[in-house]
């Protein structure tokens, strides 16, 4: 079989720890040559992926560096019978598409969600602390403390909430109670309170919250949820936090709301398209606490996508079936709740 893998690109020097990138590749080559398959690695995701659609297998690709197997490229690709996420989120796949032809879509499930849930809790630190000002005058030399301070303010006492109370928000709000501060959060497929959140409808997140931080899937119903309409009926001087993904809040229209001084701040390491082009407004927007996408790619949590990748692949192999909690597209079916399209006409 053709296995085709878009990583990112291993940068000369940075390879001793690495393993998910274009140069370590997961160690796919021995693992598939063993086997009597075939690794391709792409350089890009455009133009080389266009041209091995007519003949590839299996697709590969990372959330943070992910080749969009869209409607249009699947049509293309009459052999393909798989595609993995190498870690979680598969949102750039056409979840339809792939299941009108029969595509498998799996992902490594928890594979990074304690790595994505400490760097939600250090970006919210950052923007309510005003850290980045702070830390820009450490560099380049300054020390005018007001214009520090004037932006910068205690965690506790506030309200959290959180969009999306799945594995990362669950994390997410077990690490942020001991701050002493009341979290609430709204998610699609429940309305329960937990041990250390209570549950709103959305109008109420939005309404409440100091610090909104997002957590759940890129869907239809998500996508661009938070335009200016929504931001708007935050609380003059809230935070955003999303490490989900860019295209479920309207890129220009949060940089408006910070500059109207609506928005205290906005951070995260979630772009769209990505890689984000260099003239992306996030990346010199007022008070943001941006990073490139790489809250779920440390170390660790790349050594867990590797073996992941590698027991997906061992599945499919074998046509023994894969883990439940992995799936996301199975039978011509999008299988995964997180996916799956909800009523929220009673929230």
């Amino acid at each position: 079989m053709k296995i085709v893998a878009l990583f990112p690109e291993a940068t000369k020097g940075q390879t001793e720890n690495n393993v998910l990138d274009d140069y370590t590749a997961l160690n796919l080559r021995p693992f598939l040559e063993e086997r009597g398959h075939e690794l391709v690695v792409l350089k890009d995701g455009e133009d080389d992926l266009d041209q091995h659609l007519k003949d590839m297998d299996v697709v590969i690709s990372a959330p943070f560096y992910p080749a969009y197997m869209t409607k249009e490229r699947i049509e293309q690709a009459p052999n393909l019978k798989l595609a993995i996420t190498a870690g979680v989120g598969s949102d750039h796949v056409d979840l339809e598409a792939a299941s009108e032809h029969d595509i498998s879509v799996v992902e490594v499930t928890d594979s990074n969600t304690v790595s994505v849930a400490e760097h939600i809790v250090m970006t919210t630190l950052i923007l309510v602390r005003n850290y980045e000002e702070g830390h820009r005058q450490s560099e380049e030399g300054g020390w005018n403390l007001t214009q520090v301070t004037n932006h910068a303010f205690e965690l506790q006492n506030k309200t959290i909430g959180i969009f999306g109370l799945g594995r990362i928000g669950r994390l997410v709000g077990e690490r942020l109670k001991p701050f002493n501060v009341d979290i609430i959060h709204y998610r699609r497929s429940s309305q329960e309170d937990t041990d250390f959140s209570k549950y709103v409808n959305f109008d109420e997140l939005v309404h409440k919250s100091d610090v909104l931080i997002i957590t759940t899937p890129l869907t239809p119903e998500t996508d661009d949820l938070f335009d200016y309409n929504t931001i708007s009926q935050m609380k003059d001087g809230s935070y955003i936090v999303n490490c989900a993904r860019g295209k479920i809040v309207n890129k220009e229209e949060v940089v408006k709301m910070i500059e109207e001084n609506h928005l205290q701040g906005y951070g995260g390491d979630v772009w769209y398209p990505q890689p984000a082009p260099s003239d992306h407004p996030w990346r010199t927007m007022p008070r943001n606490a941006m990073t490139i996408h790489y809250s779920g790619m440390v170390i660790e949590a790349q050594l867990r996508i590797e073996k992941g990748v590698k027991d997906l692949l061992t599945h499919f192999f074998d046509e023994t079936p894969f883990p439940k909690e992995d799936v996301i597209v199975n039978g011509g079916q999008i299988t995964s709740q997180s996916y799956a399209k909800h009523d929220d006409s009673n929230n």
